[in-house]
């Protein structure tokens, strides 16, 4: 959808700023109440939601151009969608998507972000967003046994994505990761060199041809493959493939689950059993795109229009997505089911939880601020009075782990997987 067909979310915008904080009912103490890093780190209106609906409706009426400031302004945000949960506790509006057509249409007008531009390139030349070889995708595998079904049959692929493929120091995840399948009888295989990028991140940053673009070209491999389940680690995968894919009209013919909800059945068949002590207090960070974003995409065909000025009708009426429905319980039971581990919460969870600070680009173009981001999440996991930070996305882990060694801190970060393999 263009940006103009979002002109009636823009006009309705009344700039009440609860796209900034965590909805009243759900904060715990003031020094956690926002919900939004950017408005959090530059403290302008521009830099939240509601400023970007501002900047989006000038741009269509001609009012402003395009400049480097306002470009900051439109990319300085993770995309982590915080604030459309909180916009929808209290008005049913669209910020996210806007903001994610505004992107789009910087794209498409010539107006790109140049920190982005070597992931992009790198996409486009070796199917990855890590600007390395397409042929060493598959190393982190050396040495595992492990099927390839572009030469074998199998049952379930394992999807390690572009960060667990070229990250050295995240390998141990994906390697592990496989192994643990392996061991519990699981028919897996993996696509190794291959594999190619779910396309998601380059949709978040404006590039939306490269979302249908890899959409066909995963749909076509997994077809051929006859696989009948993908699994991945990552939560960008995850939500491309089961959200992203079905809101452009290509969603796969086959089941995808992250590897949280794998976990979950193959504890429950008695295929894996947690019998070894942990003893150890963790907190669980949500991760954005295994949350909030994951949500499933709801299809709606219906005419909007606004009356008396500022109420917006929907005929028939429009279900709105509010991140509620994305996977949070089963991470916690996996955690919960680890003999002698302890799970503490942070004040900000769940569809209000703090970006770890990685998404939306910002780890690319705005390094900084993506530490930052991710230094206030980790002072949070320090309130808690845990050992260690635990989540379920490399991109995640990543970021965090870059935060960590610019602390003073004994806090520890873990995946998810890690902790799994030590209590088998």
């Amino acid at each position: 959808m263009p940006l103009q067909d979002f002109k009636i979310y823009m006009e309705r915008c009344s700039r009440c700023s609860y796209c900034k904080w965590v909805p009243h009912m759900k904060m715990t103490e003031r020094k956690f109440a926002t919900i939004c890093p950017s408005i959090a780190q530059y403290e302008f209106h521009g830099w939240s939601a509601g400023g970007r609906m501002v900047a989006g409706l000038s741009l269509l009426r001609g009012r402003i151009d395009y400049s480097d400031t306002l470009l900051d302004m439109i990319y300085q945000c993770q995309m982590d969608g915080g604030c459309d949960v909180s916009c929808k506790n209290q008005t049913d509006l669209e910020p996210l998507e806007t903001m994610l057509e505004l992107r789009a249409k910087c794209v498409r007008d010539g107006h790109v972000i140049r920190g982005h531009m070597p992931a992009i390139q790198s996409l486009r030349r070796e199917d990855n967003m890590m600007q390395s070889p397409k042929a060493e995708r598959g190393k982190w595998a050396e040495g595992l046994d492990v099927k390839d079904i572009t030469k074998d049959r199998v049952q379930v692929l394992y999807h390690a994505g572009c960060r667990l493929s070229f990250d050295k120091e995240l390998w141990n995840i994906a390697r592990g990761t496989v192994s643990l399948l392996r061991d519990a009888g699981v028919d897996i295989g993996i696509m190794g060199k291959e594999e190619v990028c779910c396309g998601g991140r380059a949709y978040e940053w404006g590039y939306q041809e490269e979302l249908a673009r890899y959409a066909g070209r995963n749909a076509k491999a997994w077809e051929a493959s006859g696989v009948k389940m993908v699994v991945t680690s990552c939560p960008h995968c995850y939500q491309t493939f089961n959200v992203l894919y079905d809101k452009i009209g290509m969603r796969v013919n086959v089941q995808v689950l992250h590897i949280t909800q794998f976990l979950d059945f193959l504890i429950k068949e008695n295929k894996l059993q947690l019998i070894k002590e942990v003893p150890m207090e963790v907190t669980y960070h949500d991760p954005c795109h295994l949350g909030r974003l994951a949500e499933p995409w709801i299809r709606w065909n219906g005419v909007e229009k606004k009356v008396m000025g500022q109420l917006i009708v929907q005929d028939p009426p429009k279900e709105f997505r509010r991140g509620a429905n994305g996977v949070y319980d089963l991470p916690r039971d996996l955690l919960k089911s680890i003999p002698g581990l302890k799970l503490v919460e942070m004040p900000r969870i769940r569809e209000y939880a703090w970006c770890c600070g990685a998404g939306g680009g910002v780890k690319e173009a705005y390094p900084e601020f993506a530490l930052r981001t991710g230094l206030e999440r980790m002072k949070e996991a320090e309130t808690t009075g845990a050992e260690a930070t635990v989540s379920a996305c490399p991109w995640c882990q990543r970021n965090l782990l870059d935060v960590v060694k610019t602390m003073d801190t004994r806090m520890k970060v873990y995946d998810i997987v890690e902790l799994v393999q030590q209590a088998l």
